[in-house]
């Protein structure tokens, strides 16, 4: 879409929308920045984009009238799609794009999507770190923090972008076309912003929508979901298994990995030479190893990089050891099944600190997960009422509400015994309490090396 002197409306100012604002700004759109928040001055974006130049910021309302002008509309992650705003720009027919529509129609060179509820973050930066020793112009974008629309038009037909896309962004997708996909899973989660299961799947599912036989989607065959979404899908297909030889994918059998195909099976390499912990991380391994072969990156190269590469900060992220006491911060544990395979990752007894912002999850199996091995649970937030109720009701007594993070981390050190583990995992989002779930990992680990002192 030509978009040079174009009415462009940016819906939403936080870190997404400033970023859409500036591209749009250098393809010579004119943009109206529009926010509800009317406490917004234009003296807030200053330095962070050209505010005298093809710039409106509107707040409060969005009329009607305002809406007539517009050749396009850019939807910021947290905006819902269902906002009565956004039906009646649909019933405009305005086209309506979000920040990963936006920097792929504008971008150049090859993309790799990667989604799924869980694992999104550490896959993608495997991926990334893989790619970087084979090809020399890579980008890694998306909801891992660094906004798609910031390299846009740094890009080149020699790059190659690995992004990090989640529901949210997905809704908004029109042409979006990875060359290879990835969905690693799919549980409940977001279900407040998507309200039905089925829903959160099919925008899942937006990710391989536009690919064809030409492009490869990667999968979790241990996910009845995703096996199912397998037959529904226009394009080829790799699955990974934790559980099964595969005659054709990737597959974890044992203590090693391995890579089947035309009768063909090759040893990737052996979960101790990783530096990642647990099942789920061995699963994130298979998927980047999918994305890499497919991508014709050596095997030499992907195996030095997957023995070399760390776990992303707040995923199960060794913290410190105090008085014979391990820690451990896993704030994007954002949902239970994040959270119950964080569990799993603990090899011993552990304290484990959980509860946030109520995003419509059920917690059962999360409880039903500790098997034996949580000897306390500390809860804060406000699911922290709706969490111990469901703990009781499955027979876990050992419940300690506390006020603040602060207070948790303290409780937590006063209750464990050398050998222990202290983790943080919360199940829940961080919002009402942090601004984000890296603040809340971040003064975690800041609380805990007080501790030291």
């Amino acid at each position: 879409m030509q978009l040079k002197d174009k009415k462009v409306l940016v819906f939403g100012a936080a870190k997404s929308g400033i970023s859409a604002t500036k591209l749009l700004q250098k393809l010579g759109a004119y943009v109206i920045l529009y926010d509800s928040n009317t406490k917004l001055t234009v003296c807030d974006f200053e330095g962070k984009f050209d505010t005298k130049r093809k710039f409106t910021l509107l707040t409060g309302k969005l009329t009607e009238e305002v809406m007539d002008t517009l050749a396009l509309a850019v939807l910021s992650p947290g905006v819902p799609i269902d906002l009565p705003e956004v039906t009646i720009m649909k019933e405009k027919n305005i086209p309506i794009w979000g920040e990963i529509e936006l920097a792929y129609q504008n971008a150049r060179g090859k993309v790799i999507g990667i989604t799924g509820t869980n694992g999104k973050t550490t896959t993608t930066s495997l991926v990334g770190a893989i790619m970087k020793t084979y090809y020399e112009e890579v980008y890694v974008v998306g909801n891992i923090g660094n906004p798609y629309t910031d390299i846009a038009l740094d890009t080149t037909e020699k790059s190659v972008v690995v992004a990090e896309i989640s529901s949210f962004q997905l809704e908004t997708i029109d042409e979006f076309k990875p060359e290879v996909s990835a969905i690693l899973n799919i549980t409940p989660d977001h279900l407040n912003r998507h309200h039905t299961m089925e829903t959160y799947i099919q925008t899942k599912e937006n990710m391989a929508r536009n690919q064809t036989m030409e492009e490869l989607c990667v999968l979790n065959y241990e996910d009845e979901i995703l096996r199912e979404m397998a037959g529904r899908l226009h394009t080829r297909v790799m699955f990974f298994s934790s559980a099964r030889p595969l005659e054709n994918g990737l597959f974890l059998q044992g203590d090693e990995i391995f890579y089947a195909k035309d009768n063909t099976v090759e040893k990737i390499c052996n979960i101790h030479e990783l530096k990642i912990l647990g099942k789920h991380s061995y699963e994130n391994v298979m998927a980047a190893v999918g994305i890499a072969i497919t991508m014709g990156v050596p095997m030499d190269n992907i195996r030095k990089a997957i023995t070399s590469f760390q776990a992303v900060e707040h995923r199960i992220e060794y913290v410190e050891t105090i008085h014979g006491v391990r820690y451990y911060n896993d704030s994007k544990g954002t949902n239970p099944d994040a959270s119950i395979k964080a569990v799993q990752a603990m090899a011993g007894p552990t304290i484990l600190i959980g509860g946030g912002f109520d995003k419509g999850s059920e917690f059962d199996d999360w409880i039903e997960s500790f098997d034996g091995k949580i000897k306390y649970l500390v809860l804060l937030g406000q699911t922290r009422e709706k969490i111990a109720g469901t703990a009781r009701k499955h027979g876990f007594t050992n419940i300690i509400m506390v006020n603040s993070l602060k207070d948790a981390v303290k409780i937590s050190a006063m209750k464990a015994e050398p050998g222990d583990a202290v983790l943080l995992s919360p199940a829940c989002a961080s919002w009402g309490m942090f601004d984000n779930y890296e603040q809340r990992g971040r003064l975690f680990k800041e609380y805990v090396r007080e501790m030291l002192d």
